[in-house]
């Protein structure tokens, strides 16, 4: 499988990432997931220290041990649970990204995290501080690049002004291409990569789709109405061929984009992975194809956080 640079890191990571969220927490089913993922390719796993209480993070470190020196392992820093694992608050704070970042190297049982990200942000975090905590630990060997994880364009300024990120994980799809109207540009510039989580749109943009459909009813997806979804999934699909299905369009379609190192999906079956593999294998699109699929779908906005 093809690798991109993740920024101006020497990380090289796969086209597309497995999403360990969804893994579960029976380890058989984990493991056999992270097995096919290595045969087909994949090197790029991301978990957070929230999923599953820190029993994810311990799951595919262990999955991971045999082959450590072949992959990149991503996590997560922010989140932390209140005593009793009712809830959770946010934390960007020196002091606990440089406590967590202990925890979740004994849970995935390293010496070191290839890619550490916050788990969010907002403009009242003390972001120098935060930024200060990530610069140590890559001083300190316990990290070899940091990043963000977050659809707040004022956050994702910050952290381009002040920081040396190598990466920000975004939502984007061809239901969801916020991310054009600033966000690619910006970070293109800079030379900090995009990992684009939620490629598929919950699903909408894969062959289930009218599964998915019936499931939101009449909420619809951001600004498109369930009418407007069915009228342009429908469009979508007759474009699907033999050489491009619908999943491969969709996961194309961003990684056309020079700012975009990865597309990041999750599994909870081996069948599912392989399904999202043999999309992402498909042929890049043509100019053509990519601006055809643009003008079958919005040009969204960003509303908050500007």
């Amino acid at each position: 499988m093809k690798k991109h640079a993740l920024g101006h890191s020497k990380l090289q990571v796969s086209e597309l990432a497995l999403g360990c969220m969804s893994l579960g927490t029976e380890e058989k089913t984990a493991h056999a997931i992270i097995d096919a993922a290595l045969e087909e390719g994949i090197n790029y796993f991301d978990t957070a220290d929230l999923y599953d209480f820190g029993v994810n993070e311990h799951l595919v470190g262990k999955a991971l041990k045999p082959v450590r020196d072949q992959v990149i392992i991503a996590t997560k820093v922010g989140n932390r649970w209140q005593e009793g694992k009712e809830g959770w608050t946010w934390d960007p704070s020196k002091t606990y990204v440089k406590q967590a970042v202990k925890d979740s190297l004994k849970r995935l049982q390293l010496d070191y995290i290839d890619l550490y990200q916050l788990h969010g942000g907002t403009m009242d975090d003390p972001i120098d501080e935060t930024i200060e905590a990530f610069e140590e630990l890559k001083k300190e060997g316990l990290i070899r690049a940091y990043g963000l994880s977050s659809i707040r364009p004022n956050v994702i300024r910050e952290f381009v002004k002040h920081s040396s990120i190598d990466s920000v994980m975004m939502q984007y799809s061809l239901l969801d291409r916020r991310p054009e109207e600033a966000m690619l540009p910006l970070l293109q510039a800079h030379g900090i990569s995009v990992v684009a989580r939620g490629p598929l749109a919950k699903g909408l943009l894969s062959i289930h789709w009218r599964e998915k459909l019936e499931k939101i009813k009449e909420q619809g997806y951001l600004d498109y109405s369930i009418n407007e979804l069915k009228e342009r999934l429908e469009k979508l699909e007759q474009l699907a061929t033999n050489e491009h299905s619908l999943n491969g369009l969709a996961l194309r379609y961003l990684l056309h984009d020079k700012s975009v190192a990865s597309v990041i999906t999750g599994a909870s079956s081996v069948k599912q992975l392989k399904e999202n593999v043999r999309a992402v294998k498909e042929t890049a699109l043509s100019p053509q194809e990519y601006e055809l699929l643009q003008t079958i779908t919005k040009e969204s906005r960003y509303s908050q956080h500007r």
